[in-house]
């Protein structure tokens, strides 16, 4: 992180600091009124709304928390049971469901040690370096308009014009270490809010359950949506080139004798549509799985890939080995899909594709030039990478802002299977 990055994050972390202040404060009233709706819950029944109100409002308050831990490379997920069917606020299976979740008793514990902690390190987070500001711009004017003695109190009291002058190496200093602090601080506010709002190892379960059903579930769908197509295209192209090949071939073998000049022709017609029979198989066969990709591995396949694009493209490959097969096809078409909606829909002069291993998780990238604006409620494309990238727990993002770029990051965890035979290069 060079020194510009440096300010601006301590920057962003004091800016953080001054926002965890009012959100701090906030925690006691949600601890209160909790406590309130809870006591009047068998009086009239007002609990049965109250409690859900300040219950949801306080998971509010607890996914910002999550939210602004997240910006400080603290990742806190939502522990939350989902909600049951038929259940309606203001009603009791509504208030059961909220009453019974454990999260809803850890965000209860979390208000007011959230508060506390998080007033003192924002506090103290925006201290430092308002203390160090003054130093460098206000002690030096207080004293040049003649002022007696401001005892800013850094090492010493201030009282003549050589002494305001020293107050502005110590203020700088002062400053800096501040701002250097400040992201410290933020990061530990959130660890402290992770400790109380993070999901228990139950909880985690559960989570990973109910995330693994999901993905059964579109994995089944994709699946079958994906037979609908081979049965499609074999219905559609090579089986019914195969038919006209049988009965041309019959009528020639019924009119050889009597017009064999006709009968070579419907011969030649008959070996066209076997010709072209044989590309729809290939291609069908390049649908399923590319020979190019179990012969050459993802990095070989994927540049095989773009030298086909309309576009200039760049491949950059560091894979020191092969990936399981399904990881590699995953990985090849959702590389192949981003590669297609950059061509068709972003109007990319040049795209790249990276891919590295760390390790234990496959990286991929592609990018292109192109108008950007790529929205994934607005089609199947990115959708569907979404999908195949779930049935091995892998991920997708996507920073796609108005003018462009479009960047795709994909992430598979793998292991690499096998060494690799090519070695890894760059191609434009």
């Amino acid at each position: 992180m060079d020194s510009r990055d440096w300010i601006r994050d301590g920057i962003r972390a004091v800016a953080g600091g001054v926002l965890a202040i009012p959100l701090a404060i906030v925690n006691i009233p949600l601890f209160v009124f909790f406590v309130v709706s809870l006591v009047l819950t068998p009086v009239l029944g007002l609990g049965l709304v109250l409690l859900p109100l300040v219950t949801l409002l306080i998971r509010a308050r607890a996914d910002l928390a999550r939210r602004l831990a997240a910006g400080r490379g603290v990742t806190i997920a939502r522990p939350y049971r989902p909600r049951p069917e038929k259940a309606i606020f203001g009603g009791l299976r509504y208030y059961h469901w909220l009453i019974t979740d454990p999260a809803t008793w850890r965000d209860l514990a979390w208000l007011l040690p959230g508060a506390v902690g998080g007033l003192a390190l924002g506090v103290l987070s925006l201290a430092v370096p308002v203390y160090g500001v003054e130093g460098i711009l206000l002690i030096p004017l207080w004293v040049w308009l003649g002022t007696d003695s401001y005892g800013y109190g850094m090492i010493w009291p201030i009282e003549t014009l050589g002494e305001g002058f020293l107050s502005l190496p110590q203020g700088a200093l002062i400053l800096s270490a501040g701002i250097a602090a400040a992201p410290h601080l933020r990061r530990a506010d959130a660890l402290l809010s992770r400790v109380f709002l993070a999901p228990t190892r139950a909880a985690e379960l559960r989570l990973r359950v109910s995330q693994l059903t999901v993905t059964r579930a579109d994995t089944v769908d994709a699946q079958a949506a994906e037979l609908r197509r081979i049965e499609r295209d074999l219905h559609d192209g090579a089986q019914a080139r195969l038919v006209a090949l049988g009965m041309t071939i019959g009528l020639a073998e019924e009119i050889v004798d009597a017009d064999p000049a006709t009968a070579r022709k419907l011969m030649a017609e008959a070996r066209e549509t076997s010709s072209a029979a044989l590309v729809e198989l290939r291609h069908l066969v390049r649908g399923i799985h590319p020979p190019v990709l179990a012969e050459r591995g993802l990095e070989g396949a994927v540049r095989a890939l773009t030298m086909a694009l309309p576009v200039p493209s760049t491949v950059t490959a560091s894979l020191p080995g092969r990936l399981d097969t399904p990881v590699e096809s995953a990985a090849y078409f959702a590389v192949a899909e981003a590669l297609a909606n950059a061509v068709r829909h972003s109007v990319a002069r040049h795209t790249a594709v990276e891919m590295w291993h760390t390790g234990e998780t496959l990286c991929l990238r592609v990018s292109d030039d192109g108008q950007g604006g790529a929205d994934p409620s607005a089609g199947t494309g990115l959708r569907g990478i979404e999908r195949r990238l779930a049935a091995f727990d892998g991920t997708m993002s996507l920073s796609s802002p108005p003018g462009g770029p479009t960047v795709v990051t994909m992430e598979l965890p793998c292991v690499l299977s096998s060494p690799k035979i090519s070695p890894s290069s760059a191609t434009g």
